[in-house]
Formats: structure tokens, sequence, C-alpha cells
């Protein structure tokens, strides 16, 4: 299982906002309190009771951001950064929602990542610094609530693969392995079979992704590269699509590049690390894919 890589999971958005700019003030004191925990911290999750909402509208962050949140931070968190992911998790009875001001000052939002009420904003490769936290309230009551500090993709109780439509996960254990290739694998073409498909709407990632995916990824491909393109490829009868989160972080989509309803992601200088692949359908719940990583033409 994987839990470091990525800047930032699906599930939270970079906002990329000033402090000066905005209500919410990270050098007002906390509301709940703060605490400093360095990586493989016990226990995990870390939990502190808190009230979610406020009087202001986080839409004012960004159109990404939702429920009304305090001024002050609810909660503040120093954390000395390990090999772990990081994943601030709310959970409450009521509809509540997630603001995070990260240590590169960037703004991170989430609503429902963690269930249908529950709000999760995850850091796979977190940095050391200080962490403000607002918990909002979507319906813009106070509502009594915890949030959740942990390092684990199930620590918490609140994965987002428990939940239908849970967002994409590069944590979470793949649905059909995990493998690792060097440049000039044999065979040529790595062939699986897999049946492609999820609850989640991939399209919520933006760009060019499309299709309905698994929280988990189908397949997790650790390559080492060299001078050859490597290029993801679907074979079905089905509409299939295709996610990719790169060494990079990045996200990679398509949907009929390959022909013939098929997906084909390329990277014509790729990077060695670790490949998380999610196999998509565009109109069917399911359907029976073969997924394919070649790098001839």
């Amino acid at each position: 299982m994987k839990l470091h890589r990525i800047a930032l999971s699906a599930l939270a958005v970079a906002l990329g906002c000033a402090n000066g700019a905005v209500a919410q003030d990270a050098s007002l004191k906390p509301i709940s309190g703060n605490v400093r925990l360095n990586a493989g911290f016990t226990p995990d999750p870390y939990r502190v009771s808190v009230v979610a909402g406020g009087g202001t509208d986080a839409s004012r962050l960004s159109n990404s951001c939702a429920g009304k949140i305090s001024e002050a931070p609810d909660f503040r968190l120093t954390y000395e950064q390990g090999s772990y992911a990081l994943s601030f998790r709310t959970e409450a009875s009521e509809d509540t929602t997630l603001v995070v001001n990260g240590p590169d000052g960037s703004w991170y939002c989430d609503d429902d990542g963690a269930g249908l009420l529950n709000a999760e904003v995850r850091f796979n490769n977190p940095r050391s610094g200080v962490y403000d936290v607002w918990i909002g309230s979507y319906g813009g009551d106070l509502v009594s609530g915890a949030l959740l500090i942990t390092e684990s993709s199930n620590g918490a109780g609140v994965s987002a693969s428990s939940s239908m439509g849970g967002a994409p996960d590069t944590s979470l254990t793949a649905n059909f392995g995990e493998i690792t290739l060097n440049s000039g694998f044999t065979p040529d073409p790595y062939r699986l079979d897999l049946v492609a498909g999820g609850s989640y709407d991939a399209s919520n990632l933006g760009g060019a992704c499309v299709g309905k995916i698994s929280a988990a990824p189908d397949l997790q491909v650790t390559y080492d590269s060299s001078f050859l393109p490597l290029v993801i490829r679907t074979r079905s009868r089905a509409d299939t699509t295709l996610v990719v989160n790169g060494p990079d972080g990045r996200w990679y989509c398509d949907d009929d590049t390959g022909g013939d309803s098929n997906a084909e992601v390329r990277f014509n200088s790729p990077d060695s690390g670790v490949y998380d692949i999610w196999v998509g359908t565009y109109g069917d719940e399911t359907a029976s894919t073969a997924l394919l990583i070649t790098e001839t033409p």
C-alpha cells in the first residue's frame, strides 16, 4: 500500500489564496486548541471535539469551498513530516465541510470526501509546518462533532472507500494488485484482465477525466523508466476510460484515444516511480476489460 507521493488527492482542491485576502485569519487563536505531532504519532487517529460552523460563507474563498465557518481556525496542527500521508477528517451526524490552510499558504477544501456527511482533506506528501483547520457546517447551524487527524487510510474509520462514490485514493490497496515493471519488460504488452467501473464520477477530477471509477486504483505499477515511452491502454467491447495518477502527482485521463471506444494514456518520457491506474466505464456500470501496458508504439 502506498502512503505517500502526491501533493494532494482528488479529495482536496488547492486554491492558492493569500491569507490576507480573505476573512479567515490564521493568526487568531484556534477555538478548539492546537497540537504538535510528529510523523508516526500515537494514538492514531488524533481526535479533538469541535463545534462546526460560524458566520462566514466558505465559498468566499473559492467556489470549491462550502459551508459556514468561523473567522478563527477551529484547530491548529504543527506537524513534522515523515513517510506517511496526512489526513484531516470530520465526524458528525450532520453535513460538515473542511477548510485547511497548509504550510504552503494555500487553501484546501472538501465537502463529502469521507462520505455523505463528512469531509476529508488528504495530503499524500505533506509538508512540515502549520496546518490551520476550519470545520464548516453545510446547513449553517452549529454542529457538534469531531476532527480526526490520521496517517492511516483507514485509521479514522471513514476512509473514502467506505462510501458510495468515494473519491479516488492512491493510498488504498489496488483492486487487482500491485506490480513492478522495469523498462524493457517482457512480455510486452503486460496484460491484466479486470472489471472496469465504479461509483465515482471521474469528471470531478477535471480536465479530460470522464467515466465511472472506483475509490481504489485498479492497478498500481512501480516502473523503472529508460528512454522508451510508456503507454497504458484499454481493450474492451464497452466504452472504457482511463485515469492515471503519475509519479509527479498529476492526473492523466483519456476516453477514446485508443480507438473503438478504448482509452490510451501515453508518457513519451516517463518518470520512474508509481503509476496508479483506474479503468473507468463511460456508460455501463461495470465492464470486462483488458488493461495493456506497453513500451512499443
